[in-house]
């Protein structure tokens, strides 16, 4: 069983259907003890990153911090990933789980278009169970205008106005700025991967 938590900030058809084309059980929630209850958890997510604020006041965020502390493998995707994080300035009075180290920032102003928007590559920098059999080089469909930095718990990154991080991963909780569930068969093998992820 794969619970797929809901903060209303979008994304969640097209997250449950390529988890239900590899076969995963889903269940949707916005309640507290399916996520105390969950065998892995995805959180994710699209728009501001104000709404992450919702997972403080449902008291979600607590119940997915128990969880990632237990070994609940949990993926990120877009800004469920950056909500692993520290914070963003996108939201400066709203504040991310920690999980990873850092916050994440709004590209710079001038030179390439902002959103990054469209298909880019995926360059590893080391191994991690979530992009295992990805290809050096292989494309993912991104949709963003924050970008979360590469540092310790960086797996691969993308250039765009630079590098950033495009999947993170520390011990059982993985995140990903691009959106897995629309990047063709790449994007499904590295959920995949997640679907097999043993707990930590």
């Amino acid at each position: 069983m794969v619970t797929v938590v809901d903060y209303q900030a979008g994304n969640l058809a097209s997250v449950v259907k390529a988890l239900q084309k590899l076969g995963a059980e889903v269940c949707v929630t916005r309640d507290c003890r399916d996520v105390e209850a969950a065998e892995r958890i995805v959180l994710p997510g699209v728009g501001h990153f104000q709404a992450t604020s919702r997972l403080d006041v449902s008291g979600l965020k607590q119940a997915m911090l128990a969880a990632m502390t237990r070994g609940v493998p949990l993926l990120g995707i877009c800004v469920g990933m950056q909500w692993l994080y520290e914070g963003s300035t996108e939201a400066a009075d709203v504040t991310g789980a920690g999980w990873f180290p850092g916050e994440v920032t709004r590209f710079p102003s001038g030179g390439e278009k902002v959103p990054h928007v469209g298909w880019n590559q995926l360059e590893s920098l080391r191994d991690g169970a979530l992009l295992k059999g990805i290809a050096e080089g292989e494309f993912a469909y991104f949709t963003h205008a924050w970008r979360a930095p590469v540092n310790a718990v960086t797996v691969a990154t993308t250039r765009y106005m630079g590098g950033f991080a495009a999947a993170s991963q520390r011990d059982n909780v993985c995140g990903v700025q691009f959106h897995p569930e629309k990047s063709g068969a790449t994007g499904l093998k590295i959920l995949r991967n997640f679907l097999e992820m043993e707990r930590c």
